[in-house]
């Protein structure tokens, strides 16, 4: 499955310097994407719908967003580490827990993850960095560039002071939003596993040959045509499966939860700096003089950090499950890592020059 997530393949392959700038590159188109779902779900609220209605109204936002991401070869931030357990329990499956295997895999979750087939997989970890990065880096600046239009053309932004002020009081790092930014994490990991499954049941079904070879298929699309939209779907399936039900998830997962009485949000690191850019071209350059702002733009990337950490601590529990890795062989995987990250966190950052291993 994480392979057949990455058809947009080279999107999450990074042997050099040259292919993680073109990462960034990607990560740009993301963020230009973004910054319209964050207006498109403005206008959701601004609609007052009942919580159930306004969390599919967003939910949909999102999941069109992200499948227009995904049909545009693009990357949105935080989706890959949940997407790589299948590739480390394979990795896991060709040790012993020796001292050696164990610093082996380390390797492959740091550094250019190969398996003996020599087929290259994600490179998880400094691919998030840029795909964060850039979706950063364009959000921010489009969606006060809109704001900004929205004042010349308009005479006034596309969101109210008191929406505006609201967005601070929420995305504060005073407040849950680190709590929720977790819980956010935990909602990537779960449409990974959607997304398995969907595939999985793509493929048992033998659904792809079914589009291929179905009389009215053929007849109406010609074979050639038949054929192609049959790979495309056996291509797309798993992303289409994971965009769309990340885009619910995170729409429909507050309205559940309001349900039961508990205030639980959700927190990604994109959309939460989209709106605190909109909120800062409602309110003006004033803003910056403001702690309540400073509050917000702390707890960015604090978001992204979690929103990786805890999906990737999901996916790695998972991996190491389903190889039956004893509780102690375990903590020494832990550990090793841990070891690695205080001796060379500058490795889980930045990728090495193209002459270096």
């Amino acid at each position: 499955v994480a392979e057949r997530n990455a058809e947009t393949g080279e999107h999450y392959i990074t042997r050099d310097r040259a292919e993680y700038r073109d990462m960034l590159r990607m990560a740009l188109g993301g963020g230009a994407v973004i910054a319209g779902t964050t207006f498109a779900k403005f206008a959701i609220t601004a609609l007052g719908l009942s919580a159930f209605w306004g969390g599919l109204a967003a939910g949909t936002n999102y999941a069109i967003s992200f499948v227009l991401i995904q049909l545009l070869h693009f990357t949105v931030a935080t989706k890959q580490p949940a997407m790589t357990a299948p590739a480390m329990a394979a990795k896991l499956g060709q040790t012993n827990q020796s001292d050696e295997d164990i610093e082996s895999f380390v390797d492959e979750v740091v550094h250019l993850l190969r398996e003996a087939d020599a087929r290259n997989l994600p490179d998880l970890l400094r691919s998030q960095v840029a795909g964060i990065v850039g979706n950063l880096v364009a959000v921010a600046p489009l969606v006060l560039g809109i704001q900004s239009l929205a004042w010349y053309l308009m005479g006034q932004p596309l969101i109210s002071v008191a929406k505006a002020n609201q967005v601070l009081q929420e995305l504060t790092l005073l407040g849950p939003t680190l709590l929720f930014a977790a819980m956010t994490g935990v909602l990537l990991f779960i449409s990974s596993l959607i997304a398995g499954w969907v595939e999985n049941w793509f493929v048992w079904h033998r659904l792809d040959s079914a589009m291929q070879w179905h009389p009215r298929t053929r007849a109406w699309l010609g074979p050639q045509r038949a054929a192609r939209w049959a790979q495309w779907w056996r291509a797309h399936i798993s992303g289409l499966g994971a965009n769309v039900s990340l885009g619910l998830l995170l729409g429909l997962t507050p309205a559940l939860f309001g349900f039961f009485g508990l205030p639980l949000d959700v927190r990604h690191v994109t959309l939460s700096a989209g709106q605190v850019a909109a909120a800062l071209g409602t309110l003006g350059f004033d803003a910056l003089h403001h702690s309540g702002f400073w509050w917000c733009v702390v707890a960015i990337p604090l978001t992204g950090l979690l929103n990786v950490s805890v999906s990737f601590a999901l996916a790695l529990r998972v991996a190491i499950r389903s190889r039956g890795v004893r509780v102690k062989d375990r903590s020494r995987l832990l550990r090793a890592l841990g070891r690695r990250l205080l001796r060379q966190p500058g490795r889980f950052l930045w990728p090495p020059s193209s002459s270096s291993s």
